[in-house]
C-alpha cells in the first residue's frame, strides 16, 4: 500500500504488523474500568451539556418567527434571557466535566506506565541481555507519552462529539428532513475514506514509534559518560554523529508522512462543510420562493446555525478516527510488552525463606544450564553433542554457552571460591544460585529447599551480590547504601562504610555522605566505586554472600583491606568467590577449578598445587612469574 493520502508516492513498509484493534481497544478499556463511577458522571454531564447547546438555535428560530409575526415583545424577553443563561450554565458544566475527564485520563496514564514499570521489574535477565535500554526507554516514555493525549482528551471528545452530531441531526430533522439530507449526504463516502486514511496511519505511526526507539537508544548509548568516553578515545566522533543523522532523517520523514497522511482528503472534507450553507440557502430559497410554508426565514437561520454546530464536530469525528488509529499503534507497542511472559516466577507453594532462620547452605546437584545461542550456532549444536556423547573435547568454536554437570555443597561459614579461564562457567553459576536463570538440568538448594520454590523476594533479601561491574544510582552515597535498608540508621550506615574502607575517603568529598556520585558513579574511582559497593552489601548483612570479581578494581593497599572486612563478614555465613587475583581466595576452604563449563578440578590450595593440574599452571603462571608476589597469604 501506498502512503498517496498525503501526496508522498514513497511505499510504506508493512513488515511490522499492528495487533489486533478489537483486543487492543478492550485492554484499553480494562484500564479505564476501575473509574466507571467518574466515566459515568462524565457521560451525564456530556449528554446535559450537548442537549443544552442545541437549544439555541431551536430559540434562535423561535425569535426571528417572533418578530417577523406576533410580535410578543415579553416572549423576546424570555427567548433571549434563555439564551444568555444556556450558555454560562454550559460552560460551568464544560470546566466540571473537563476537570473529571483530566483526573481520570491522568490516573490511567499513571495505571499504564505503573503496569508496565512493573511488568518489566520482574522480567528475567535475559530479557535485559537482549534489549537495549534506549528500547526500554522508548516503550515507557515516548510510546506512553504518546497516547497520552487519546487517554485524557479522545474518550471524552468521543462521546461528545458523538452525542453533538447526534442530537443537532434529531433537531435538523425536526426542522426539514430535505435540508438535512443534502447536508449529509457525503457522510458515507467521508467515513469510508476516513477509514482508509485511519489504517495507513496506524501503519505508519508503528514505523515511526520503531524510528523513535532507534533514536532514544542511539542517544542513550552514544552520549551516556561510558559512550562519550568511548567515541573520545576510538575519534568516532563523526561516525557517531552520521549513524545519529541517518536515522533522525529516517524519522523526521516518517514524521512529515505521519502528519500529511490524509491531509488533502481532510482539505476537500473542510471545503465541503465551507460551501454547504451556499447549498442550504439554495434549496431553501428555491422550497420558498416555491411556496413551500414549512420553511422560513427562522427554519434557514436555525438550520444552518445547527449545521455549523454539526460540522466541527463531524469533523472531529472523521479526523479522531485517524487518531485513533495511530494511537492504537502506540498501545500496540505497550501491549507487546505487557504480553511478554515472565520467565522466572514464584511457584504456586512458593515459600518465603526469612533471613533471620537461614542457615545459608548451597548446594548444586548436577546442574546443567545453557544460554539461547543465535540462529547461526543451532548448526553446530549436533556437532557439539556428538562430540561431548563420544568423550572428544568440543572445539571451542563451538561449544554451547553454559554449565554441565554442576555439583558441589558450600556449608555456612565456609569460602567456596570459584576459579578457571574467562568464559569458563564461573559467572553463570553465581546467577543461578539467586535465580537469575533457571536451571535446565539440576536443581540448586538453599537450606535443602530447591530455590524454584522460594519466593523471589525473600531470596533476594537472604543473598548478597558484588559483581565486577559494580552500578551506583546517579544519588548520594548515603541513598546507594540505604538502598540496601532503608531503614539503616547512620551509625550502622557508617559502621558499614568503615568495614568497606571506605567512610574516611566518603568524609573527604564535597559534602560527605549527602554527595552526589554522578552518572554512574564517575565522580568516585574504580576502588571507591568498588568499596561502596561492598560496604552496602555489608549494610544489607546477608546470610549467603557472591563475590564476582570483588576486589578486582582495588589497589593492592585497599585490596588488604577489603579482605580484612571480607574475612569478617564471612564467618558463619556462606561465601562464594569468582577470582582471578588468587590472592583472594588462598584461604578457602573449597576451591573449584572450571575449564569449558565444567568442574575440572577441586580441592583446596595445597591439594591443587599438589595435583598439578590446571589450577597450579594458573598459579604459576599469576606467581611465580611475577619478581614480588605482594600482598599473597600462605
Amino acid at each position: 500500500m501506498r502512503g498517496g493520502w498525503g501526496g508522498f508516492g514513497g511505499e510504506v513498509d508493512l513488515r511490522a504488523r499492528p495487533g489486533s484493534g478489537r483486543r487492543t481497544l478492550a485492554r484499553i478499556a480494562g484500564f479505564f474500568r476501575p473509574y466507571r463511577g467518574r466515566l459515568g458522571v462524565i457521560a451525564v454531564l456530556i449528554l446535559v451539556t450537548v442537549s443544552i447547546g442545541v437549544v439555541n438555535p431551536i430559540l434562535l428560530k423561535l425569535i426571528i418567527d417572533n418578530l417577523t409575526g406576533p410580535r410578543d415583545l415579553g416572549l423576546v424577553y424570555l427567548q433571549c434571557g434563555l439564551m444568555i443563561a444556556l450558555p454560562i450554565l454550559t460552560s460551568l458544566l464544560g470546566v466540571w466535566q473537563s476537570y473529571i475527564s483530566n483526573v481520570v485520563g491522568q490516573r490511567v496514564m499513571d495505571d499504564l506506565r505503573l503496569a508496565l514499570y512493573s511488568h518489566l521489574q520482574w522480567m528475567s535477565l535475559r530479557f535485559f541481555t537482549q534489549t537495549r535500554t534506549g528500547e526500554i526507554q522508548s516503550r515507557i516514555g515516548n510510546d506512553v507519552n504518546g497516547v497520552q493525549s487519546v487517554v485524557t482528551d479522545t474518550a471524552a471528545s468521543l462521546l461528545s462529539n458523538f452525542a453533538t452530531v447526534a442530537t443537532t441531526v434529531i433537531a435538523m430533522l425536526v426542522l426539514d428532513w430535505r435540508l438535512t439530507a443534502l447536508s449529509l449526504g457525503m457522510m458515507p463516502v467521508f467515513a469510508y475514506i476516513t477509514f482508509r486514511v485511519g489504517k495507513v496511519r496506524r501503519q505508519v505511526s508503528t514505523l515511526t514509534q520503531q524510528s523513535l526507539a532507534e533514536v532514544s537508544a542511539i542517544t542513550e548509548e552514544s552520549l551516556s559518560v561510558s559512550g562519550i568516553l568511548l567515541s573520545k578515545t576510538f575519534g568516532g566522533q563523526r561516525a557517531s554523529i552520521e549513524k545519529f543523522r541517518r536515522e533522525s532523517r529516517r524519522l523526521g520523514d516518517l514524521q512529515i508522512r505521519q502528519q500529511m497522511i490524509g491531509r488533502w482528503f481532510f482539505a476537500l472534507i473542510g471545503t465541503f462543510f465551507s460551501i454547504s450553507p451556499a447549498l442550504v440557502y439554495l434549496l431553501a430559497g428555491s422550497l420558498i420562493i416555491g411556496g413551500d410554508r414549512h420553511v422560513s426565514i427562522g427554519t434557514i437561520v436555525a438550520f444552518t446555525t445547527l449545521q455549523s454546530r454539526l460540522f466541527f464536530p463531524m469533523g472531529q469525528l472523521l479526523n479522531v478516527q485517524v487518531e485513533i488509529q495511530g494511537a492504537l499503534a502506540l498501545f500496540d507497542r505497550i501491549f507487546e510488552y505487557l504480553e511478554l511472559p515472565h520467565e522466572i516466577t514464584d511457584a504456586p507453594d512458593a515459600v518465603a525463606l526469612e533471613p533471620t532462620r537461614m542457615r545459608g547452605e548451597v548446594r548444586l546437584e548436577h546442574v546443567s544450564f545453557r544460554y539461547p545461542v543465535a540462529p547461526s550456532a543451532v548448526a553446530v549444536a549436533p556437532e557439539a553433542a556428538a562430540a561431548e556423547a563420544e568423550g572428544r573435547a568440543v572445539p571451542t568454536a563451538i561449544q554451547p554457552f553454559g554449565v554441565t554437570d554442576i555439583s558441589f555443597d558450600a556449608q555456612p561459614g565456609q569460602l567456596v571460591a570459584l576459579v578457571g579461564p574467562s568464559g569458563a562457567g564461573k559467572t553463570t553459576v553465581t546467577y543461578l544460585i539467586p535465580r537469575l536463570y533457571d536451571v535446565q538440568v539440576g536443581a540448586v538448594l538453599i537450606d535443602a529447599v530447591d530455590v524454584r520454590r522460594l519466593a523471589l523476594e525473600s531470596l533476594g533479601r537472604g543473598i548478597g551480590v558484588v559483581t565486577q561491574e559494580t552500578y551506583l544510582f546517579h544519588a548520594s552515597v548515603l541513598e546507594n547504601l540505604r538502598y540496601a535498608r532503608p531503614e539503616a540508621t547512620m551509625y550502622e550506615i557508617e559502621a558499614a562504610a568503615r568495614a568497606a574502607a571506605i567512610h574516611d575517603r566518603v568524609l573527604e568529598l564535597p559534602e560527605g555522605y549527602d554527595t552526589v556520585v554522578g552518572e554512574r558513579a564517575y565522580k568516585l574511582s574504580g576502588g571507591e566505586k568498588q568499596r561502596v559497593a561492598i560496604a552496602r552489601v555489608l549494610l544489607k548483612d546477608p546470610r549467603i554472600l557472591i563475590l564476582d570479581e570483588a576486589t578486582s578494581a582495588l589497589d593492592t593497599v585497599s585490596e588488604r583491606l577489603i579482605q580484612a572486612a571480607l574475612n569478617r563478614l564471612m564467618e558463619g555465613r556462606t561465601t562464594i568467590a569468582i577470582a582471578h587475583r588468587l590472592s583472594t581466595i588462598l584461604r578457602a576452604d573449597l576451591i573449584l577449578v572450571f575449564d569449558r563449563g565444567r568442574i575440572v578440578e577441586r580441592g583446596t590450595h595445597a591439594e591443587l598445587l599438589r595435583h598439578q593440574g590446571l589450577y597450579a599452571t594458573l598459579y604459576r603462571q599469576q606467581f611465580l612469574a611475577e619478581a614480588e608476589p605482594a600482598g599473597i597469604q600462605s
